[in-house]
């Protein structure tokens, strides 16, 4: 299956479980979470980043991203684990 077989390029959102997720709520998470975890993140844009992997939270779940990927870092996925309900 390819990315255009989940979401055609005409086609941004898709509900999941009643649910509405954008298109690149994935790779918006993966670039937060990278955010995050840099040592040279300033506080507020590790702030910012922190809340945005919690609101992702719900539609990431939804997708099944944590069936599949498991979260390497040990603090980010304490963090997670914290804010999952």
């Amino acid at each position: 299956m390819k990315a255009e077989d989940i979401l055609p390029d005409h086609i941004n959102t898709t509900t999941i479980d009643g649910l509405t997720i954008r298109k690149g709520t994935v790779a918006a998470f993966v670039v937060n979470a990278k955010t995050y975890l840099q040592p040279d993140s300033s506080a507020d844009e590790r702030a910012d980043a922190k809340t945005a992997v919690i609101e992702a939270l719900p539609a990431l779940k939804a997708l099944g991203i944590f069936d599949v990927f498991a979260i390497a870092d040990p603090g980010l996925r304490d963090m997670l684990a914290a804010h999952q309900s």
